[in-house]
């Protein structure tokens, strides 16, 4: 496939951006959303050479992207229970889950009227994502979008107090939990660090040795569906004050594939937190976190229910749109697709 131009639309839910390539921009071969995505990576979960791979190098690399860019291909539902399906990528391929994302493309539907709303009230859009379906609940108030509601797979605490060894940070004893991707999930104190603005470059370095030092962990995988075990994310947080409301209020940076860092709270990665602190009994069934991003921008969460042995989870933002582009492919242009400096 040569490509001269793909016209996508742009969100940030909390901060973090999230670019929208409507359905037929690209072909995407599979029938199910969990087929595509295994068809666009291969074993090791790097990218194959397909004509989506060059899409998405040239929307998510510079300069028409950047290293912690994201965003989706939009692609038809699994079947009519949803509404629509999307294929998630980053700088470095194609994820399992997307809380921010799912809380943008619920905003996109509604506000471009894909998906009927009343003016006032709530309407439920439900997604097929690579680890099953989920739904976004938009709330508008006189004809605006005011939130979404994330609410994700079933999430599940799969590993409490596991240690492993890293090279500049020494043993790190941390929590795993799978919410359609795997998070470890800790306290950054352990690692003589805040999650603040400041210090990312040492927060990027410990997620990625402390991603590299669980490869093959036991309980990162999932037995379930093989296809989302391996650790996505390391989320590294810090209890503030709670406000009235809130039974616990955190401040976190989730630190994902190789080295990007979520502008916002990090939605699936929310949902693991969530199930790690139920399981430890910091934060019972329907109370609810307050969740501080590095940027201070918030989301509300909480487990709704319980499910067997996890936890369903519901996140609460906001998403905005910030514009429509058309980017161009020059052929005349040695720099191609694009290129990553991290």
């Amino acid at each position: 496939m040569t490509v001269e131009s793909v016209d996508c639309v742009d969100y940030h839910t909390a901060g973090e951006p999230f670019r929208i390539v409507p359905s037929g921009t690209v072909p995407i071969p599979g029938d199910t959303v969990a087929e595509r995505r295994a068809i666009a990576v291969q074993a090791d979960g790097t990218p194959r050479d397909t004509a989506m791979e060059t899409v998405r190098r040239l929307l998510c690399h510079e300069p028409r992207g950047h290293a912690d860019m994201y965003g989706g291909f939009v692609v038809p539902p699994d079947d009519d229970g949803a509404h629509l399906g999307v294929l998630f990528w980053h700088k470095d391929g194609y994820s399992t889950a997307c809380g921010h994302g799912t809380i943008a493309l619920g905003a996109w539907v509604v506000d471009s009227g894909l998906v009927a709303a009343p003016e006032d009230g709530e309407t439920t859009v439900r997604i097929d994502v690579p680890s099953g379906r989920v739904a976004a609940r938009v709330r508008r108030r006189g004809g605006r979008t005011e939130s979404v509601t994330f609410r994700n797979v079933p999430a599940r605490a799969s590993g409490l107090g596991v240690e492993v060894k890293t090279a500049d940070f020494g043993v790190v004893t941390l929590d795993l939990a799978h919410a359609g991707a795997c998070y470890a999930v800790l306290p950054a104190e352990r690692l003589g660090l805040a999650p603040t603005p400041e210090a990312l470059p040492d927060l990027i370095r410990a997620g990625r040795q402390i991603r590299a030092a669980l490869a093959g962990h036991p309980a990162t995988r999932e037995p379930r569906d093989p296809r989302l075990s391996g650790v996505y994310g390391v989320l590294l947080h810090q209890q503030e004050p709670a406000p009235d409301g809130f039974a616990l209020a955190l401040r976190s940076v989730t630190v994902f594939a190789d080295g990007q860092v979520d502008r916002s709270p990090c939605g699936s990665g929310t949902s693991a937190l969530l199930a790690v602190l139920t399981e430890r009994g910091r934060l019972p069934v329907g109370e609810r976190l307050h969740h501080r991003s590095v940027i201070d921008s918030v989301f509300t969460a909480r487990v709704a229910e319980t499910v067997g042995a996890g936890f369903v989870t519901e996140i609460t933002g906001t998403a905005h749109r910030t514009g429509s582009h058309r980017f161009e492919l020059d052929p005349r242009d040695a720099l191609g697709t694009g290129f990553v400096l991290r």
